[in-house]
Protein backbone atom coordinates (compact mmCIF):
# COMPACT_ATOMS: atom_id res chain seq x y z
CA UNK A 1 0.00 0.00 0.00
CA UNK A 2 1.24 3.47 -0.97
CA UNK A 3 0.44 6.17 1.60
CA UNK A 4 -0.72 9.62 0.74
CA UNK A 5 2.91 11.43 1.72
CA UNK A 6 4.85 9.08 -0.83
CA UNK A 7 2.53 9.53 -3.55
CA UNK A 8 2.50 13.34 -3.08
CA UNK A 9 6.22 13.12 -3.28
CA UNK A 10 6.11 11.02 -6.38
CA UNK A 11 3.78 13.09 -8.08
CA UNK A 12 6.03 15.89 -7.98
CA UNK A 13 9.14 14.44 -9.47
CA UNK A 14 6.90 12.78 -11.66
CA UNK A 15 5.92 16.27 -12.75
CA UNK A 16 9.51 17.34 -13.11
CA UNK A 17 10.72 14.20 -14.78
CA UNK A 18 7.72 14.75 -17.58
CA UNK A 19 8.43 18.42 -17.84
CA UNK A 20 12.12 17.69 -18.15
CA UNK A 21 11.72 14.53 -20.86
CA UNK A 22 14.06 12.45 -18.48
CA UNK A 23 10.84 10.23 -17.13
CA UNK A 24 13.30 7.17 -18.04
CA UNK A 25 16.39 8.16 -16.32
CA UNK A 26 14.76 10.15 -13.14
CA UNK A 27 13.11 5.98 -13.01
CA UNK A 28 16.35 4.21 -13.36
CA UNK A 29 18.27 6.82 -11.20
CA UNK A 30 16.06 6.76 -7.93
CA UNK A 31 15.66 3.18 -8.58
CA UNK A 32 19.36 2.97 -8.27
CA UNK A 33 19.40 5.00 -5.14
CA UNK A 34 16.77 3.23 -3.38
CA UNK A 35 18.52 -0.01 -3.83
CA UNK A 36 21.72 1.44 -2.56
CA UNK A 37 19.83 3.01 0.42
CA UNK A 38 17.84 -0.37 1.14
CA UNK A 39 21.06 -2.53 0.74
CA UNK A 40 23.53 -0.42 2.88
CA UNK A 41 22.80 -0.23 6.71
CA UNK A 42 25.65 2.59 7.00
CA UNK A 43 23.99 4.95 4.46
CA UNK A 44 20.55 4.55 5.80
CA UNK A 45 22.07 4.97 10.12
CA UNK A 46 23.13 8.35 8.04
CA UNK A 47 19.89 9.82 6.38
CA UNK A 48 17.35 8.59 8.77
CA UNK A 49 19.14 10.00 11.91
CA UNK A 50 18.44 12.67 13.89
CA UNK A 51 21.37 13.14 14.97
CA UNK A 52 23.15 13.94 11.48
CA UNK A 53 23.05 17.46 10.44
CA UNK A 54 21.11 18.14 7.22
CA UNK A 55 24.50 19.28 5.53
CA UNK A 56 26.04 16.28 6.38
CA UNK A 57 23.22 14.58 4.85
CA UNK A 58 23.25 16.85 1.61
CA UNK A 59 27.10 15.95 1.64
CA UNK A 60 26.66 12.37 1.61
CA UNK A 61 23.44 12.45 -1.06
CA UNK A 62 25.67 15.22 -3.26
CA UNK A 63 28.82 12.87 -3.17
CA UNK A 64 26.98 9.59 -3.94
CA UNK A 65 25.33 10.96 -6.67
CA UNK A 66 28.43 11.97 -8.59
CA UNK A 67 29.63 8.67 -8.56
CA UNK A 68 26.49 7.36 -9.49
CA UNK A 69 25.44 9.93 -12.01
CA UNK A 70 22.64 10.45 -11.00
CA UNK A 71 20.25 12.97 -12.69
CA UNK A 72 20.66 16.50 -11.00
CA UNK A 73 16.08 16.22 -10.91
CA UNK A 74 17.16 13.33 -8.84
CA UNK A 75 19.72 14.66 -6.49
CA UNK A 76 17.25 18.00 -5.68
CA UNK A 77 14.54 15.04 -5.08
CA UNK A 78 16.87 12.97 -2.72
CA UNK A 79 18.08 16.34 -1.01
CA UNK A 80 14.66 17.10 -0.29
CA UNK A 81 13.37 14.18 1.36
CA UNK A 82 16.87 14.30 3.99
CA UNK A 83 15.61 17.80 4.49
CA UNK A 84 12.15 17.22 5.58
CA UNK A 85 13.04 13.61 7.21
CA UNK A 86 11.63 11.41 4.68
CA UNK A 87 14.70 9.14 3.81
CA UNK A 88 12.77 6.35 5.19
CA UNK A 89 10.04 6.37 2.26
CA UNK A 90 12.12 5.91 -0.50
CA UNK A 91 11.09 2.60 -1.50
CA UNK A 92 7.82 3.85 -1.07
CA UNK A 93 7.90 7.12 -3.24
CA UNK A 94 10.07 5.13 -5.78
CA UNK A 95 7.26 2.46 -6.03
CA UNK A 96 4.69 5.29 -6.24
CA UNK A 97 6.52 7.18 -8.98
CA UNK A 98 6.91 3.93 -11.53
CA UNK A 99 3.03 4.31 -10.92
CA UNK A 100 2.58 7.37 -11.19
CA UNK A 101 4.73 7.98 -14.48
CA UNK A 102 3.05 4.51 -15.71
CA UNK A 103 -0.34 6.47 -15.52
CA UNK A 104 0.54 9.61 -17.00
CA UNK A 105 2.03 7.67 -20.10
CA UNK A 106 -0.94 5.17 -20.28
CA UNK A 107 1.69 2.00 -19.75
CA UNK A 108 0.48 -1.06 -17.94
CA UNK A 109 3.10 -3.11 -16.51
CA UNK A 110 1.94 -6.78 -17.15
CA UNK A 111 3.30 -10.40 -15.38
CA UNK A 112 2.83 -13.13 -17.92
CA UNK A 113 3.13 -16.72 -16.16
CA UNK A 114 3.46 -19.77 -18.83
CA UNK A 115 3.95 -23.05 -18.99
CA UNK A 116 6.43 -23.02 -21.71
CA UNK A 117 9.11 -20.73 -23.13
CA UNK A 118 7.63 -18.57 -25.32
CA UNK A 119 9.23 -17.55 -28.90
CA UNK A 120 9.84 -14.12 -29.36
CA UNK A 121 6.81 -13.85 -31.95
CA UNK A 122 4.54 -15.26 -29.27
CA UNK A 123 5.72 -12.51 -26.87
CA UNK A 124 4.78 -9.79 -29.26
CA UNK A 125 1.25 -11.40 -29.48
CA UNK A 126 0.72 -11.60 -26.46
CA UNK A 127 1.65 -8.06 -25.41
CA UNK A 128 0.28 -7.15 -28.82
CA UNK A 129 -3.30 -8.85 -27.29
CA UNK A 130 -3.08 -6.86 -23.72
CA UNK A 131 -2.73 -3.85 -25.46
CA UNK A 132 -5.67 -3.82 -27.43
CA UNK A 133 -7.75 -5.36 -24.60
CA UNK A 134 -6.13 -2.71 -21.93
CA UNK A 135 -5.90 0.26 -24.56
CA UNK A 136 -2.35 1.05 -22.71
CA UNK A 137 1.07 0.34 -23.83
CA UNK A 138 2.21 -2.65 -22.44
CA UNK A 139 5.50 -3.54 -20.59
CA UNK A 140 5.68 -7.25 -19.99
CA UNK A 141 7.66 -9.24 -18.04
CA UNK A 142 7.52 -13.46 -18.96
CA UNK A 143 8.10 -16.18 -16.62
CA UNK A 144 7.40 -19.98 -16.55
CA UNK A 145 5.65 -21.90 -14.21
CA UNK A 146 5.35 -25.65 -14.99
CA UNK A 147 3.10 -26.15 -12.82
CA UNK A 148 -0.02 -24.60 -15.13
CA UNK A 149 0.39 -27.78 -17.40
CA UNK A 150 -0.35 -25.53 -20.18
CA UNK A 151 -1.71 -22.07 -21.20
CA UNK A 152 -1.91 -18.71 -19.12
CA UNK A 153 -2.10 -16.38 -16.24
CA UNK A 154 -1.97 -12.78 -16.83
CA UNK A 155 -1.79 -10.03 -14.32
CA UNK A 156 -2.53 -6.76 -15.66
CA UNK A 157 -2.26 -4.07 -12.47
CA UNK A 158 -4.99 -5.69 -10.46
CA UNK A 159 -6.90 -7.92 -13.36
CA UNK A 160 -5.75 -11.64 -13.47
CA UNK A 161 -6.62 -13.34 -16.92
CA UNK A 162 -5.90 -16.75 -15.98
CA UNK A 163 -6.69 -18.83 -19.08
CA UNK A 164 -4.41 -21.56 -17.53
CA UNK A 165 -4.90 -25.86 -18.09
CA UNK A 166 -4.92 -25.99 -14.29
CA UNK A 167 -7.18 -23.51 -13.97
CA UNK A 168 -9.82 -25.16 -16.54
CA UNK A 169 -9.43 -28.14 -14.53
CA UNK A 170 -10.41 -27.03 -11.38
CA UNK A 171 -13.34 -25.34 -12.79
CA UNK A 172 -14.28 -28.72 -14.66
CA UNK A 173 -14.05 -30.40 -11.17
CA UNK A 174 -15.74 -27.97 -9.26
CA UNK A 175 -18.84 -28.03 -11.88
CA UNK A 176 -18.86 -31.36 -11.75
CA UNK A 177 -19.35 -31.78 -7.92
CA UNK A 178 -22.03 -29.63 -8.44
CA UNK A 179 -24.08 -31.84 -10.27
Amino acid sequence: MIGAAASRYAAALADVALEQNAAERVKGDLGAFADAFSSSADLRNILESPAVTAVVKRQVIHTLAGRMDLAPAVRNFLFLLADHGRTEMLGEVYRALLAELNARQGLAEAEVITARELSSEERSQITAALEQRTGKRIEARFRMDQSLIGGAVVRVGSTVYDGSVREQLARLRQQLEGE
